[in-house]
């Protein structure tokens, strides 16, 4: 054999192998956990958004707009536990997993409701709380159960048992500073309100799991100090005080066997948090900014991103084709007080995108640079394919605070469409004034964490979304009377002017289809089917379920308590069953309960009913 061809067969054969190898990476089996959330069965709704996409869409038809009329509770459950109830529960081969406030789980059959096994949280009484007892779902796979808690942990339970596999403090290092009531003067009105809440540590997400990886961030790290109406119990205020207050947040991923960290992105970098000093959103919105007095001052805080804020609240979207996580961080601290955080305050209030495997930004979108207003990103980004000046474009949209529906390119981040307003704006981007002027979207929204519903084929997009204005007002007479320590601001929310909106958006145009307006703001999150219907709650308790193509009300049910949770559907031995959680929300004085109820077509069996 000539030196010639011996060099052509080792190419030939090198070739050959590494077509080989390639064709095994690509036919590799994908783990069965991931399997399960990005290819779900019909039936099952295994992880927060359904799937990696967060649509939030089911494919079963059972359930549909000609008998929707006929549906009827069909079992409750009651927890024993009263309090915010925000979770989504996961369905996995006929059990459900739910996660109570306060951190408690339960595993029930999802045929009756019959509780299989529950798993007590003990908080930990040396942790400061910040935003309640709610908690927004787990994630279910690799033989787990895995549950981030109002106290900063992540705990992985035995998915069979409820025991406890392993249990890791999220928050190892540093203590936030938290707001506190005596920064009020006597003589101020809101000293005299109840203390709600302020910054703190807490991961208040459901997890999501991927590639032998479980992922969560933590929330509250620029809460601010919250008061509310010692009678009502509903959300009265919301004080911004200049000072060192709170901690950066995070997005970290943990080993699914041992909870040993394996990334972490923190929202607030060292080095660039300053960013460029925009006088302007990406969109081109002009802000109220002294860009030279930042600047001019910016030397005075070299520590400010230490105290940066920017919590994740909602679950993450994961691309795996692309291997992108897509999540929303919140706003910058101290919140609305800005004197001690010069510059845009990167990567606050933006939505972001990650590398999966080792937490890298790839890309990052500020929705509003050196935010002022509470502009959180908070409610979860969701995946879908959109046409745009005729291609097809993969597309990552938001449901933002500010009132508008955002859709990105998935894999630059660039802008594509800002949906046509979904609730009214009045003085947005505006300064506080020593007299108060009202600001809409408020600091709850907009859509504040409520998880949106796509349906991709039809290419429309379901919000829900709140009309709740503010009067926003700087407070600085006190403190140059000497009466005070700190100025500070309030965003104080206003009185009777509050409603709800459900809405239709076309992802093509951005235009509005529909609107369907509620009694009360909408806080809790939509489902899509194709059976071509939208469900949603309200904080009255009343369930109901609208015609996706115009919004009309076509079937509702009212609840023991506020109905401010997402609603799913799964099916079972060939029913299908649309289940939410009915346990009211403090902040917004909605009335707290227990419950749980799963709805299907006919009428109740009552001896499937469980109790605790």
């Amino acid at each position: 054999m000539t030196r010639s061809v011996k060099v052509y067969v080792l190419w030939l054969w090198m070739a050959i192998m590494m077509g080989a190898t390639a064709h095994a990476e690509t036919t590799t089996p994908i783990p069965d956990a991931v399997a399960s959330i990005q290819h779900p069965k019909l039936g099952d709704w295994p992880s927060y958004g359904r799937d990696y996409t967060n649509q939030r869409f089911s494919p079963l038809t059972q359930i549909n707009r000609s008998n929707v009329t006929q549906l009827d509770l069909r079992w409750s459950f009651k927890s024993g536990i009263k309090g915010s109830f925000q979770a989504t529960p996961i369905v996995v081969d006929g059990v459900m997993y739910l996660s109570l406030p306060y951190d408690h789980v339960v595993a029930l059959d999802a045929r009756n409701g019959k509780e299989l096994w529950r798993y007590q949280h003990q908080l930990r009484p040396d942790r400061k709380l910040c935003c309640g007892p709610a908690n927004r779902g787990v994630a279910v796979g690799y033989g787990k159960v895995f549950i981030g808690t109002v106290d900063a942990r992540l705990v992985a339970l035995n998915s069979k048992t409820g025991a406890v596999d392993w249990d890791i403090d999220v928050v190892q290092h540093g203590v936030t500073r938290t707001e506190g009531m005596e920064a009020l003067h006597a003589s101020e009105p809101l000293s005299q309100a109840a203390f709600a809440g302020s910054t703190g540590a807490s991961v208040v997400m459901a997890p999501v799991i991927y590639g032998g990886k479980v992922i969560v961030g933590i929330t509250g790290v620029g809460y601010g100090l919250h008061l509310e109406e010692k009678d009502k119990h509903g959300e009265l205020a919301v004080v911004g005080l200049a000072g060192n207050y709170g901690m950066p947040g995070f997005l970290a991923a943990y080993d699914v066997h041992n909870g040993k960290q394996v990334w972490q992105f923190d929202t607030t970098p060292s080095q660039g948090w300053e960013g460029s000093y925009r006088t302007t959103t990406l969109d081109g919105i002009p802000l109220p900014r002294d860009i030279e007095k930042e600047k001019a001052t910016a030397g005075q805080y070299p520590e400010a991103w230490s105290f940066g804020g920017g919590s994740a609240w909602s679950t993450p979207a994961i691309d795996p084709r692309l291997g992108l996580l897509y999540y929303g961080t919140g706003n910058p601290s101290p919140q609305m007080e800005d004197t001690s955080r010069p510059g845009d305050n990167l990567y606050t209030v933006s939505l972001v995108a990650l590398d999966i495997n080792t937490g890298k930004l790839r890309w990052h979108y500020q929705q509003v640079p050196h935010d002022l207003w509470g502009y959180d990103v908070a409610s979860p980004p969701v995946l879908f394919d959109v046409n745009h000046n005729g291609r097809t474009i993969p597309a990552v949209g938001q449901a933002g605070k500010t009132g508008w529906f955002y859709v990105h390119d998935r894999v630059t981040g660039e802008l594509l469409l800002k949906s046509e307003a979904f609730v009214p704006q009045e003085n947005m981007f505006k300064r506080a004034t020593p007299s108060g002027i009202q600001v809409s979207p408020s600091v709850v929204g907009g859509v504040n964490w409520s998880p949106s519903a796509v349906d991709e084929a039809n290419g429309r997009a379901y919000v829900s979304a709140i009309h709740w204005p503010a009067v926003y007002t700087l407070h600085d007479e006190l403190a140059k009377e000497g009466k005070s320590r700190l100025r500070y601001t309030t965003l104080e929310l206003t009185q009777g002017q509050r409603w709800g909106a459900l809405v239709g958006i076309d992802l093509a145009t951005g235009k509005i289809l529909w609107t369907h307006r509620t009694d009360e703001p909408l806080i809790g999150g939509v489902l899509a089917t194709a059976g071509g219907l939208v469900f949603t709650g309200e904080g009255n308790g009343n369930v109901f379920a609208v015609d996706a193509t115009d919004g009309n009300t076509l079937w509702s049910y009212r609840c023991e308590a506020g109905a401010n949770a997402p609603p799913i559907t799964y099916e079972i031995d060939g029913i299908q069953y649309v289940a939410i959680a009915a346990g009211g929300n403090q902040l917004f004085g909605f009335k707290q309960g227990d419950q749980l109820a799963v709805f299907a077509l006919g009428k109740r069996n009552t001896s499937d009913d469980y109790l605790p």
